[in-house]
This record gives structure tokens, sequence and C-alpha cells, in this order.
């Protein structure tokens, strides 16, 4: 077992948080004796004083910002899910090796789908306890996971930060080939299509998605109150000189999109639109409705993920 030198237990802080819990418990059960009738006015009392408990304790909490890397062609996306290999489940297996005696909690930037890659992912990491010596955790947390994951860099991080609110930039690739069927050694990194694609009026169509559009129907299980108009700041389509091998296709291309955030199967929706642009079954024009808010236009092409790829991604500050 991998050990990370430096780590004592700090008894004292661990007190005070004992104490403000149990402090706050007893000012708890006080403050519902009081509010025990049943009017309005009470009820408000009691939710103020409830709020007021859990923001005023002082709790010890240590926040990092933690980068990494990942092939995900052999996972079923980010997020936890039961009896399957995600990249959460195998960063909490190994940090439960490493520490099994310590409670943490890990957060992503964001959710990607099965079979989505990263090259600039990251988490945030909380602890009850500091990290002494972050290096010896890279190097140790490297050594016990598997080697389609990586990570990257640590950096403590303010309990101001947010790794959600405060992303300001992603960067998505989507690699993809058309016309003869590619070697296999390429399928967890390239998408391809078989029919030709008409890729001039493919880019033609890519450029239709920059600025803020309403992407109602390019996602996919929306939860209510989503807000379905975002803004993309660039999108394109260029010629692959990025990824390459001796086994990739002779001509490969990616769709370059970037943007604040994006919604579940925004861009691999949007991927397939294109390829059905490039097939002909649809139209510029179309494309271009299909960004208004009353388009009943349906789309029935998600692409594969696994030709997508997190790039880059950038916070405030």
């Amino acid at each position: 077992m991998f050990k990370i030198k430096g780590h004592e237990t700090n008894m004292n802080a661990g007190l005070i948080n004992l104490y403000s819990y149990w402090r706050a418990y007893i000012l708890y059960l006080e403050f519902r004796k009081k509010s025990k009738r049943k009017s309005i006015f009470n009820k408000i009392y009691r939710v103020t004083c409830i709020v007021f408990i859990f923001t005023t304790m002082k709790i010890n909490r240590f926040c990092y910002l933690v980068r990494l890397q990942y092939l995900g062609f052999r996972f079923s996306g980010w997020q936890l899910q039961p009896k399957q290999r995600t990249i959460v489940s195998m960063l909490n297996k190994t940090f439960e090796f490493l520490f099994p005696d310590r409670t943490y909690k890990i957060l992503g930037a964001g959710r990607t789908d099965a079979k989505v890659s990263s090259l600039d992912g990251a988490f945030e990491l909380f602890l009850g306890e500091e990290l002494k010596d972050l290096d010896s955790f890279i190097l140790d947390f490297n050594k016990n996971l598997p080697s389609d994951i990586r990570l990257l860099s640590i950096e403590p991080v303010s309990q101001d930060f947010n790794i959600i609110k405060d992303s300001k930039i992603k960067e998505y690739f989507y690699f993809f080939s058309f016309g003869c069927k590619n070697h296999p050694f390429s399928a967890p990194f390239i998408t391809n299509y078989l029919e030709d694609l008409n890729l001039e009026i493919m880019k033609q169509g890519s450029e239709l998605f920059v600025g803020r559009h309403d992407f109602s129907i390019y996602t996919a299980g929306l939860k209510p109150n989503t807000k379905t108009v975002r803004t993309i700041e660039s999108c394109c389509i260029e010629k692959n000189d990025i990824l390459t091998a001796n086994f990739f296709p002779e001509s490969s291309y990616i769709l370059k999109i970037k943007g604040k955030g994006f919604m579940r199967y925004q861009i691999r929706m949007i991927m397939g639109v294109l390829v059905q642009l490039g097939k002909n079954e649809l139209t510029l024009n179309q494309i271009k409705l299909s960004l208004e808010p009353s388009s009943d236009l349906k789309l029935k092409t998600i692409a594969p993920g696994s030709g997508l790829l997190l790039n880059q991604l950038k916070f405030n500050g």
C-alpha cells in the first residue's frame, strides 16, 4: 500500500468540528421547542434558524483542483453507475485504497458520456485534512490508477472556488473520417462513416451554430427549468493534424466547438446533424430553423461517443 508522509490527524481541528456540531444540535433542539405552534411566523422563524445554524457552523475543509486525462473507450462515462466501470468509480477506488481512513468528496467539472475521452479534464477534491505533499499524491495516485487514466496536477483552491460555476470555457473536438473503413485500432479515437460526405457544406453548416441559440432539440432527458439557450463561441470543421498514428486513415477531420457549457448529447447531436447535412438528408436552412425556439425538427442521429474529446477546460481567475 502506498502512503503519503506527513498526514498527521489534526486533533484540535477535529475537536473544534465536534464541538460545532454539538453546539448546533443543542441550538436546533431549542429552536424546535420554541416553534411548535403552527403559526406562519413560527414556521418562518424555524426555517430561518435552521439556515442560520448550518451556514454559521465552522467546518474545517481543504479543497484541491485536480487535472486529469483519460481514454474513455472502456468506460461507461464519468459519473457513478451501478455495476459499471466509470471514471469516478476508479478515482474513488484508488483514493480509498491509498487513504482508507479519510473522508473525501470528488466533484467533476462536467459529466462526459460513455466512451468520451479527455485531454484536460478536472475535478475538485474535498478533504477534512490537508495534503502535505502534493507531488507524492500525484505520484502515488498514478501508480494505482489504470493505464487509461492519468492525473496531471493538483493545486489548493479556496473554499469559494466552485468547479462548476467557475468554469469559463470548454473546448471539445470531435474526430471523424468517411469513405473507406478505418483500421480497427483507430476505433477508440475516430468515428468512421462509410458513406461519402459533402465536407464543404458540413463546414458551412458548422458556422450556423456560432452565437446564442435555443438548443432545446439538441439534447435529451431535459430536466425541469434547464436553460436551453446557450452561446457557442466558435464552431468549425478542420482537417485533423492533431491526433496521428500509422493506423489512422489517410484523411480525417475535427469538429472543433467551444463554449461555456453544453447540455447532455448536445455536441454529439450537432455532429449528427452535420453528418445528415453531409449526406444531403438535411439542408442549411433546416439547420438554421432548428435553432429557433419553435423548431419541430426531429433529430434522429446522435454521433458515437468514441469520437468526442474534451480538449481544454478553463476556469475564471
